[in-house]
């Protein structure tokens, strides 16, 4: 029995994925939404968003990708659930087999399978999570206004994160564990300078302190002497780096070395012809929902695009 082959695949459901099934499903490519493992992506574990434009009161997380996955649904797009467990982009058309077996042929691949924050992997951090401790100062820094936060890493991502927080709160702590910081020389000059931009090296997180609602400070462990200390803080940010989930294309797709999927320059378009790349699995600089948007309607016009010129 021969195979169904559709127009158009988009695995993964956050900001990117839905808005390029809301775009293609608008140009009539009946588009088949794998929905992963969260469907809804990062934004479902985001209480408030308030930097989303066109909701002056903010909105939740999971109220927004709701809404936004209705709107796909409008435009007759069609969701499976599971996970893209192997992919072969050798040929054209493309097989991707699911968790559960199923085999779907396509024409044309738009993965938005997005990236995870790393985080320390401790309890108290899955505890308060959404509740003073994030991942995401540019999301959630204007929730610590003139309050002491608490910036866990080394790296040019926890000095941004620092940086951007010394717009709202009183004091940031930077704490790493190593005797100096990994950071760029420019990017922890300008921390250094900040005189609000405090720093505690040669430490772990043993613990993040709270009242069973929130965050009331955090407990660390200093390597040299083994002793624990507690401090009193508001919120606690971790910006160890990001994973994004492109494993199941190594050796298939162009990868950098931070393991993004490579790009081509204004456009949305991979290494191979006819696979397209939108949302944080392949933006390392920006991040945020409203630029997955942006790169999640690139992707369904590049795809729509494609698709014309093979017919």
């Amino acid at each position: 029995m021969e195979k169904e082959i559709r127009d158009v695949v988009i695995i993964g459901t956050g900001p990117a994925g839905y808005t390029a099934a809301i775009y293609t499903g608008r140009a009539n490519l009946k588009p088949l939404v794998i929905e992963g493992v969260q469907p809804g992506g990062q934004l479902m574990i985001t209480t408030e968003i308030e930097n989303f434009p066109g909701f002056p009161e903010g909105i939740n997380g999971p109220e927004l990708m709701s809404r936004m996955r209705q709107q796909a649904e409008r435009f007759n797009a069609e969701f499976a659930y599971g996970s893209v467990v192997e992919a072969d982009l050798s040929r054209s058309p493309f097989s991707l087999t699911l968790d559960d077996g199923r085999e779907i042929v396509t024409r044309s691949l738009i993965i938005a399978t997005g990236a995870n924050a790393k985080w320390l992997g401790i309890a108290s951090e899955d505890q308060y999570r959404g509740r003073g401790v994030s991942a995401c100062a540019t999301c959630d820094g204007f929730f610590f206004k003139e309050c002491s936060v608490f910036v866990v890493g080394g790296g040019d991502t926890a000095m941004e994160e620092a940086l951007y927080l010394t717009k709202f709160a009183s004091k940031v702590t930077l704490v790493h564990r190593r005797e100096e910081f990994r950071a760029s020389k420019i990017m922890s000059l300008r921390a250094g300078k900040n005189p609000k931009i405090a720093t505690i090296l040669n430490v772990v997180v043993e613990e993040i302190l709270g009242d069973g609602h929130k965050v009331t400070g955090i407990r660390l462990k200093d390597l040299r002497t083994g002793e624990f200390i507690d401090h009193l803080c508001d919120g606690v940010f971790v910006a160890i780096g990001h994973a994004p989930n492109a494993g199941l294309f190594s050796g298939q797709l162009a990868i950098d070395d931070y393991g993004y999927i490579e790009t081509k320059k204004s456009s949305t378009e991979t290494s191979v012809q006819g696979v397209f790349a939108c949302g944080d699995v392949q933006d390392y600089t920006y991040r945020q929902a409203v630029t997955a948007v942006g790169s999640g309607c690139m992707a369904a016009v590049d795809a729509e695009r494609f698709l014309e010129s093979i017919r």
